[in-house]
């Protein structure tokens, strides 16, 4: 299915790669732009600004000493638990969904969902600070109720696609449940 650029709720530029690996198994895989060193620097400079600031006026150097402490691990953090290099879903037609997020850092996290506890994949609308956005979830089955919808598990969370894209990965994924 290839390449194509899309962007995401803010407008920035995302990758979408469909890759079929058969016909009852595809896997999409949304992809954010890398970390801007530009912006890495603006945030250091400002930081360590201010921390130079503080010390002309206290000439204590324990405040450079945690303002680079302090930038540093900051840093580290944002690679390792917030910026998301790319999320994917595989869906595979009588086993399952895998869906996958890789950080920055190289951190992985996977979770898989048997079939048999999907109910549909829809998409989705809701209120997110002042517009309404458009999301890809999985309805989970209630098995208490078998019309009934237990969980909503969201999918490309940190990617946030825009509808366009989101509609193509639609069509595929329910292309492939039909077949099931």
């Amino acid at each position: 299915m290839g390449d194509e650029a899309y962007s995401d709720i803010s407008g920035k530029t995302i990758s979408l790669d469909c890759q079929n690996h058969s016909s009852f198994c595809r896997e999409f895989i949304v992809s954010s732009p890398k970390m801007s060193i530009g912006k890495v620097m603006v945030y250091t400079c400002c930081v360590w600004l201010a921390a130079y600031t503080v010390f002309f006026f206290t000439q204590n150097t324990a405040v450079l000493s945690s303002a680079i402490l302090v930038t540093l691990v900051g840093m580290m953090l944002h690679i390792h638990f917030v910026k998301v290099d790319h999320e994917s879903v595989l869906i595979i037609g009588t086993v399952g969904i895998q869906v996958s997020s890789s950080y920055a850092s190289g951190r992985e996290t996977s979770t898989f969902i048997e079939m048999s506890q999907v109910k549909d994949i829809v998409i989705n609308e809701a209120i997110y600070l002042h517009q309404i956005i458009y999301y890809l979830c999985i309805l989970l089955k209630d098995p208490s109720a078998p019309d009934g919808v237990s969980c909503v598990v969201p999918l490309f969370q940190s990617s946030k696609p825009r509808l366009n894209c989101l509609t193509k990965v639609y069509k595929s994924c329910q292309e492939i449940l039909s077949k099931c």
